[in-house]
């Protein structure tokens, strides 16, 4: 029996080293396993699992391997795999003469790549492809081994088909069909993009700083980097780490943190939360440049970047001149601001230069129109924090009472379902009731979900705004140019320089201080020439005085409220305590 077994095996070890090289010829095989490096290959055996198989094979059929070849590289496109076309290549040298392989569209999956390898075979320089499940020669029908590498090929295409007709539904369902920008992340959980509450802010000030026009992007970058602490996302193999010069740029030309987002050459409505408005992505752009590139600077300028030509809408530069005083035989350096006249096409005659000290006269002059006493500003501050502890009061018992009432009204449907199980009322009358409850209730919970309390911001906003209108012309005349710079910046928009005059777009929030504020400050002033014995009729003034502010104080903090935009820019001026009490109205 035991000699009968060890025929059997040794004809059926025959029979296999016949089917895998029928010609007899003495071969050596070079063994290649490789699996996709992008991922349309998962359902595939990995690597070493390959490396397994086909060695255990070359055992069983007493294959000889030269050497074995492996790489984690997709086939789907030609010239894309350099172990491959380092194999080929030394196969064409006559190393070897066979592959050792799992599935032929481990070889190859693209037109170009199969064609060689069926080039080689039909020319007899691969003598034998050996698979885990077949064998190719050049004496067979070539239509077999073709049809396996249009198999291979067709599955790229079609994979290809699927995978954009998948992405293209993604996004007309308003979903990014890609990694989204800094800020946000890939929701896996519910397929969403979702905000990153660890980074979403800090970007968000990012874009504030750029559309303050007092910073570049490379000075952005150093202060998230270096002040911050500002690092990436975490991902599996990148992340964690300091943002780099072309992605400060890329983040302020994607359109994606306005809610929109582009794919496939078109704009999509996205559902992901905005960071920013289109009008201040456009805003920002403007300040980029069309291209977002940076502007070379060889001087540091205070309003260079922010103001165009009235004429031209070209932007104003500045350039410092010397110049000789005869009187005083000294070399004095001039500042002065003019047209680039780089708008291409359009021409830009007569627009004299205007000197620094002369622009910043207008600047001034501009501020004066709003500046208000900083004893009125201390009111407004102090009449904002006491409002807004009453409001948060009044809020907290009105959410109370809301949540008071929907707990009875779903007392009451308990009970009314109670009361039909029990049979003591018809189906009808429950129906009728039950439908009444459901609808109070579902008033209710959408009246407790819209009492929050959303005024703190509005609140900080106008403290801002008030501090502003008060401190803004010291802050302006004494500060550092960067301090000149967001002085300007808060003022409103669209600078412009025409015959030496600057115009500007003032904010709304400012001319309502403009509007009314100047009245009062003049009865302000001719209550402090009432004489002692008067003083009586000084608080009854200075009473009604105060109900004005007030009135001014609450349209301003409305406007900001119906404007809904937190994030307008107003820069925070440092005051002491003892400034912003000074002369305090009693």
């Amino acid at each position: 029996m035991q000699i009968l077994r060890d025929s059997v095996h040794g004809s059926t070890r025959l029979l296999l080293l016949y089917m895998s090289n029928p010609t007899n010829e003495k071969i050596t095989y070079f063994l290649y396993a490789r699996k996709s490096s992008d991922g349309e290959d998962r359902q595939v055996q990995s690597i070493d699992d390959q490396l397994k198989v086909l060695k255990e094979l070359a055992v069983r059929l007493n294959l000889e391997i030269k050497e074995i070849f492996t790489e984690s590289k997709s086939a789907k496109k030609p010239y894309n795999r350099p172990v491959f076309t380092e194999m080929v290549k030394r196969i064409e040298r006559g190393e070897a003469q066979g592959i050792l392989c799992w599935k032929l569209n481990r070889v190859a999956r693209n037109p170009v790549d199969g064609g060689a390898i069926i080039w080689m075979l039909q020319n007899s320089v691969i003598k034998h492809i050996k698979t885990a499940d077949g064998n190719f020669y050049p004496t067979d029908n070539i239509l077999l081994i073709s049809v396996e590498f249009g198999i291979a090929n067709q599955y790229i295409i079609d994979l290809r088909k699927d995978c954009r007709r998948g992405m293209e539904g993604k996004a007309e369902r308003g979903w990014l069909p890609a990694m989204p920008p800094v800020g946000y992340f890939n929701n896996k959980e519910d397929k969403t993009i979702a905000e990153d509450t660890e980074r979403f802010n800090l970007v968000r000030r990012m874009w504030d700083m750029l559309l303050s026009g007092n910073y570049t992007p490379p000075q952005i970058q150093h202060t998230a980097n270096r002040q911050w602490g500002f690092r990436t996302r975490r991902y599996k193999k990148e992340g964690d780490r300091p943002l780099a010069r072309c992605t400060i740029y890329k983040m302020f030309n994607n359109i994606f943190y306005t809610g929109l987002f582009e794919w496939g050459g078109k704009v999509y409505n996205g559902n992901h939360k905005p960071m920013i408005t289109i009008e201040e992505f456009d805003r920002a752009q403007a300040i980029l440049g069309k291209n977002g590139k940076p502007r070379a600077k060889t001087h540091q300028f205070a309003y260079t970047g922010m103001i165009r030509c009235g004429e031209c809408g070209a932007m104003v530069t500045a350039s410092e001149k010397q110049k000789m005083v005869k009187a005083t035989n000294t070399l004095t350096m001039y500042v002065y601001y003019h047209c680039t006249k780089r708008k291409t096409g359009v021409p830009c005659h007569g627009q004299k230069p205007i000197t620094l000290n002369e622009l910043e006269i207008q600047i001034v002059a501009t501020i004066e129109r709003f500046t208000i006493l900083p004893e009125f500003a201390a009111f407004a501050v102090e009449y904002l924090r006491g409002n807004y502890q009453r409001e948060v009061d009044g809020l907290l018992k009105i959410k109370e009472a809301r949540e008071n009432a929907i707990q009875s009204a779903e007392r009451e449907l308990t009970n009314l379902t109670r009361m039909r199980y029990r049979e003591q009322i018809d189906e009808t009358a429950f129906i009728s009731e039950r439908g009444l409850l459901q609808l109070q209730i579902i008033k209710l919970k959408k009246q407790l979900k819209e009492t929050k309390d959303c005024s703190a911001q509005w609140v900080d906003l106008t403290e801002r705004a008030f501090r502003f209108a008060a401190y803004a012309k010291a802050h302006f005349q004494n500060g550092t140019l960067q301090e000149k710079k967001e002085t300007l910046a808060a003022l409103g928009w669209n600078y412009t320089l025409k015959d030496k005059i600057l115009l500007i777009d003032i904010v709304e929030w400012l001319k309502l201080i403009e509007l009314r504020c100047p009245l009062l400050m003049a009865e302000f002033k001719a209550l402090e020439l009432i004489e002692s014995p008067y003083y009586e009729r000084r608080n009854e003034l200075l009473a009604s005085l105060r109900l004005s502010l007030c009135t001014i104080v609450e349209e301003v903090r409305t406007f900001f409220e119906r404007l809904d935009n937190p994030n307008i820019y107003i820069p925070t001026i440092e005051v002491s305590i003892t400034e912003t009490e000074k002369g305090k109205p009693e």
